[in-house]
């Protein structure tokens, strides 16, 4: 590799030294006329004369003629053969101390670009060393300061707390029942319980790490913390009426155990495994108001244990030990309740989960049922979903009692900003055990009161789904309303709510 700026084609002198009949060759690696820059000018100087009297060479006078004379004048006997010898002999002699003049220049350059070129490499050593020497500062400034372990490698207590993600929304509607209820309250409608006025529905914060990766060979951990406040948060939250657990949404541990292909644990409070919708609510589901089965026939977070094996890409089973279907975060009796789920999916674009239950509802309860849920994305746009569920209650002191309900949505996105959804549900209370007296959130004035001994309870929702950006979502809503119940609703039989909610995700 050549030093930089030297010049690796043959010079004009070298071009021309052939031409005359002789060689001339730098030292290895060094080219005459190559070196270019301060230090090398009169090296250049000599070239150029040198390069002149060549020139002059060729053209028959110069040193040549002036040379012939001097023989000329000072031999005058010689004869005519032998002057031509002694000339081209002399003129031999001078060619070539050119050349070594030449040769010696370049070589006089090249030592001094070689003693340029350690200097410059002895110098970026210097700042080097001075650059070490700043370094070795910092560092054990920052150790002295405590923001780095001394004489070990950064905790990996700081590393995880880099991979945990903090999420949410807060949300927020105005809802308006046509028949103005005297009470302010609308019976047995969940969100906006008082109506014909502003809501803070909900404020959500979640903090969670990455999922323990499922793997047969190696143990992870992970956790998720979710927070909620506002109107709706005594219908969601694990414990609203127990000390330390009223904000409380969901908490656990999650843990990969490496038997087969992975064995999931999660261990805390556990949202439940029943039920299409969310209790988010508009921010996740298509509709902004909860439908009737998410509270009738479904259930809050419960403190518990489960565990969950996928089998295949397409099988996956779950089962859970709680302290009761309704129990919430502390036992209220030393009986558990039981949950297991078996998820299918048969293709790309359908699921189907069959889930089962039994055992603690609440004090002097006793539950158990199964539930039925699915759907399918026809098209990126087109989406649908259905859902089946049957309770049966075996309290203490009264008789038993049977629930059952189904449910269907579907929904359509014309463009990324703008959809439509769709939901029907209807739920059977054929012993009146299960909707009629039920408060929402321990509220009086939200249950659903008749003399009649049984009924049925339906709704029919229609809701615009808007994205101006993406992390906002406004939900226009239609939703009408009918129970068969005599009065249910205020002394109504039906209800007819129009408003509209916003949620902003974070």
């Amino acid at each position: 590799m050549k030093p930089p700026g030297l010049r690796t084609g043959p010079t004009r002198l070298e071009s021309a030294l052939p031409f005359l009949g002789y060689r001339c060759t730098p030292p290895l690696g060094t080219s005459a006329a190559v070196l270019t820059g301060d230090g090398t000018t009169k090296t250049n100087e000599r070239i150029h004369a040198a390069e002149g009297r060549i020139e002059q060479r060729k053209r028959g006078g110069g040193v040549a003629t002036t040379t012939n004379k001097a023989i000329q004048n000072h031999a005058p006997q010689m004869t005519h053969s032998k002057r031509r010898t002694q000339i081209r002999t002399r003129n031999c002699l001078m060619t070539a101390g050119t050349c070594l003049s030449v040769i010696a220049g370049a070589t006089l350059a090249g030592r001094a670009q070689s003693a340029s070129t350690a200097d410059q490499i002895s110098e970026l050593q210097k700042q080097n060393q001075a650059l070490q020497q700043r370094l070795d500062g910092l560092e054990d400034l920052v150790k002295k300061e405590g923001l780095m372990p001394s004489g070990a490698p950064p905790s990996k207590l700081v590393s995880s707390l880099s991979q945990i993600t903090i999420s949410g929304f807060a949300q927020a509607s105005y809802f308006y029942d046509v028949h103005h209820p005297s009470t302010g309250y609308d019976p047995g409608y969940l969100w906006n319980t008082r109506v014909n006025s502003f809501s803070l529905n909900k404020v959500k914060i979640t903090l969670a790490s990455p999922p323990a990766e499922r793997s047969g060979e190696e143990w992870s951990a992970g956790f998720r913390v979710s927070l909620m406040a506002g109107e709706d948060a005594p219908e969601l939250n694990s414990g609203n009426s127990i000390t330390g657990f009223d904000w409380l949404r969901e908490a656990y541990v999650d843990l990969n155990v490496p038997i087969g292909k992975g064995l999931n644990v999660k261990a805390g409070e556990l949202i439940s495994l029943l039920n299409f919708e969310s209790g988010d609510g508009g921010a996740v589901n298509p509709n902004f108001s909860q439908g009737y089965q998410w509270w009738y026939t479904g259930n809050g977070p419960a403190a518990g244990v489960q565990l969950d094996y996928a089998f295949t890409d397409w099988l996956d089973v779950k089962a859970r030990v709680d302290n009761g279907l309704y129990a919430g975060p502390v036992a209220v009796s030393t009986e558990k309740a039981v949950m297991g789920s078996v998820g299918l999916k048969p293709d790309s674009k359908s699921w189907v989960n069959f889930v089962g239950f039994g055992g603690a509802g609440a004090a002097s309860l006793e539950v158990d049922g199964g539930s039925v849920l699915g759907g399918r994305q026809f098209t990126d746009k087109l989406g649908t979903a259905f859902e089946f569920d049957f309770f049966h209650f075996v309290p203490e002191a009264a008789s038993n009692g049977n629930l059952w309900s189904i449910g269907g949505w579907a929904w359509y996105d014309f463009t990324p900003k703008v959809g439509l959804a769709a939901r029907a549900d209807f739920l059977d209370d054929m012993d009146g055990m299960g909707i009629k007296g039920v408060e929402l959130g321990g509220i009086s004035g939200t249950a659903i009161t008749s003399p009649d001994p049984n009924g049925n309870l339906s709704s029919f929702t229609l809701t615009l789904n808007l994205r101006p950006t993406p992390n906002l979502k406004i939900q226009p809503e239609i939703r009408y309303n009918l129970t068969s119940y005599k009065g249910g609703f205020g002394g109504r039989k039906d209800q007819l709510i129009i408003g509209a909610g916003a949620s902003y995700l974070f």
